[in-house]
């Protein structure tokens, strides 16, 4: 029995751990759990257990941390950027024509990584990072803070972060032994370097165990444990379920009808979405596809204002907004200060059981719709050469290559192709099925009931060792 604290980033980790069993199943391990929060301490409230709460001080990163982190994610970048268009894809990304201080700071990272982005190399950036805010009065704090909480172990529920540097520098220096969750499909195969270096990690799979170990060459295979997600484990726990019936009153739609959820991105990867929302409105209308429930789920990482006009030309479609409120201004990462309700996860988990078809555009919803035995539709028209927003190129990031080498997945890239996979999937809503649960067992290694039981078990066999 020991200490555990639990690092909370953002509102996917706040969902992920604190609406699923991870909390419950925490105290019954450990001898004392606390909340280490980057969110207000009030979000908390009624939802944490016996757990002590301690809302983190917000770091904010100077120029110099600020480079040397930029050092240190763009040769990552360059390192492994050869044969993997996601990386390469962020690479391009990351090259700045800005004519301002951090535009030309950028464009020296760029060309001095280019050059210099071994794994030695980038150890030694991450070590000019720690020396660049050790000093900072927020890293002065972290310290004693830990020092004082004398955790066995410090587990953090997101690893990329920027702002958890100092606090895992902290945990180092006072040899205090660090855990970090892998937090999406995407981010090892297509995103930039982790924060920090963490002593253990928690994976969703065997393949984003081969990830890491590739990527990570770093890490021992024996310090990596494979134990699912416990985004998709309120999907098996009974508070969050309902009845068809609420589902529909709820929403408003006929329940002689069949229903497709349309799941949107965000504005910065997802551009297209009011385009493909409009033609399947349309062809509803036009009858070119039976006359269906269309139900728009917006994303939770922005406010949904871009959609006004689809919602006032379109009275028929029903629309839920995710409810995540923003829980402070003024973050470095706005997004990571929205937090969910219980409802949420509720609504959610109603839309994927209940809906007969989900459109979205190369989203991890894919998995969430594909728990449920759901058949899945991508539209992808953006080539960057037709005007249109390059969604396309998402499918040559790794992570989504095994999506569609798997043939789970419709995927349509153009109307015309849109509208037969819409009429194909309403006609053989299974004949993907197979394929499907073999891309679930092969993203999500583990059982979802039971996710939170055996993420707790690592984290309490880490602090024996």
């Amino acid at each position: 029995m020991k200490k555990i604290g639990v690092v909370i980033t953002d509102g996917v980790g706040f969902r992920n751990f604190i609406l699923s069993d991870f909390l419950a199943e925490a105290e019954k391990k450990f001898d004392e759990v606390v909340i280490l929060s980057c969110l207000p301490a009030a979000v908390f409230e009624g939802l944490s257990g016996n757990a002590k709460i301690i809302e983190l001080n917000v770091f904010q990163e100077k120029f110099t941390t600020w480079f040397f982190r930029k050092a240190k994610e763009l040769a990552h970048l360059h390192l492994h950027h050869k044969n993997n268009f996601g990386i390469n894809d962020n690479l391009k990304a990351n090259y700045s024509k800005a004519n301002n201080p951090r535009g030309f700071a950028t464009r020296l990272a760029y060309w001095w990584t280019s050059l210099f982005h071994s794994e030695k190399w980038i150890q030694c950036y991450n070590r000019l990072q720690q020396h660049s805010f050790k000093n900072h009065p927020i890293t002065k704090e972290y310290f004693e803070l830990v020092q004082k909480e004398n955790f066995d172990l410090l587990f953090v529920t997101h690893q990329r972060p920027p702002f958890i540097a100092p606090l895992i520098y902290a945990a180092e220096k006072l040899k205090v032994k660090t855990a970090a969750f892998i937090f999406s499909w995407d981010n090892l195969a297509s995103k930039g370097r982790m924060a920090a270096n963490f002593d253990y990690y928690l994976v969703w799979s065997e393949l984003m165990k081969e990830e890491l170990g590739y990527f990570y060459t770093q890490v021992k295979e024996e310090n990596i444990e494979v134990v699912g997600t416990p985004q998709f484990e309120p999907y098996v726990l009974d508070r969050y379920q309902t009845t068809k019936e609420k589902f529909y009153q709820k929403f408003q739609l006929d329940a002689s009808k069949i229903t497709i959820c349309y799941s949107c991105g965000d504005i910065s990867t997802s551009k297209n979405d009011e385009l493909y929302i409009e033609l399947i409105a349309h062809a509803i209308s036009n009858k070119m596809i039976p006359d269906v429930n269309l139900i728009i789920r917006t994303s939770p990482a922005e406010d949904p204002i871009r959609f006004a006009a689809l919602v006032d030309k379109f009275p028929f479609i029903k629309w839920n907004y995710p409810k995540w409120s923003l829980s402070r201004e003024g973050h470095q990462e706005a997004w990571s200060q929205r937090v969910p309700l219980p409802e949420d996860v509720l609504d959610l988990r109603s839309l994927l059981e209940f809906s007969d078809i989900n459109i979205n555009v190369v989203s991890t919803m894919t998995l969430d719709f594909m728990i449920f035995d759901k058949p899945v539709i991508f539209p992808v028209f953006g080539t960057g050469k037709n005007g249109l927003y390059n969604d396309r190129r998402f499918l040559s990031f790794k992570h989504l290559e095994h999506v569609e080498k798997s043939n789970a997945v419709r995927i349509a890239y153009d109307e015309k192709e849109l509208m037969h996979a819409i009429n194909d999937t309403i006609a053989h809503p299974l004949e993907k099925l197979k394929c499907q649960k073999e891309l679930v067992a092969l993203e999500i290694g583990k059982p979802l009931s039971g996710t939170s039981k055996g993420i707790v078990g690592a984290l309490v066999n880490w602090c024996k060792k």
